[in-house]
């Protein structure tokens, strides 16, 4: 089973990589290769039958694995377009990640003051057009991420980075994207994308992360 197992590792990292997948592509053949793995753990230790049991539960176990996380539908390829559009020009990031989930990155000169969670003009123009591609795929689900910069002890930041996160989110509620869709979450200033040691440091840090996913269904 050791042998398979190595196998299995290998042929899921060869698929992972290759420079001709899809990110949706990528990401299933990745899933498969784990499902196995796991799968095969699982049917190799749970009664007899030995190889035939480990290889079974390693079919089943990529099936599951294919089939699971997010996908990178059709509609979810003209949101981004859409924001990509809204927001040309504006310093505001929109990108497709490793797992098919839509991420904007709104940096701080868009989006809040320092030490404040009004949410600035520029900032509701975007969101606007964010609520209009949400009506329009009311199966994905929302994570709002607010981030500080280090100025200040953790307990400013920690709330502070709530805060904006969940003005965020009323913003979005107050146009009719439910409630139950969007999860709001802080992380203060203990995940940087940048030196604190600079102003422009400190401003890349201070940032509200918009993450929209649609589960495989």
């Amino acid at each position: 089973m050791r042998k398979f197992l190595i196998g299995t590792v290998a042929v899921t990292l060869a698929l992972s990589g290759c420079a001709n997948m899809s990110d949706t592509q990528r990401g299933t053949a990745t899933g498969a290769g784990v499902g196995a793995g796991v799968g095969a753990v699982i049917g190799g230790t749970t009664g007899g039958g030995g190889g035939q049991r480990t290889a079974t539960g390693a079919v089943l176990g990529g099936i599951a694995g294919a089939v699971a996380g997010n996908i990178w539908s059709k509609k979810m390829e003209q949101q981004k377009q859409s924001m990509e559009q809204a927001t040309q020009g504006t310093g505001v990031q929109v990108s497709q990640t490793a797992d098919n989930r839509l991420k904007l990155d709104i940096p701080s000169d868009i989006s809040f003051d320092t030490n404040r969670a009004d949410i600035k003009p520029n900032f509701r123009q975007i969101l606007d057009k964010f609520a209009e591609g949400l009506a329009d795929n009311v199966a994905t689900q929302i994570s709002i991420i607010g981030h500080t910069d280090n100025t200040g002890s953790d307990a400013i930041n920690d709330p502070l980075s709530i805060e904006r996160a969940a003005r965020t989110r009323d913003y979005l509620t107050a146009r009719n994207v439910a409630s139950g869709r969007i999860s709001v979450y802080g992380r203060g200033s203990h995940e940087p994308v940048a030196a604190n040691d600079t102003e422009v440091g400190r401003a890349k840090n201070r940032r509200v992360e918009i993450f929209v996913a649609e589960p495989q269904r």
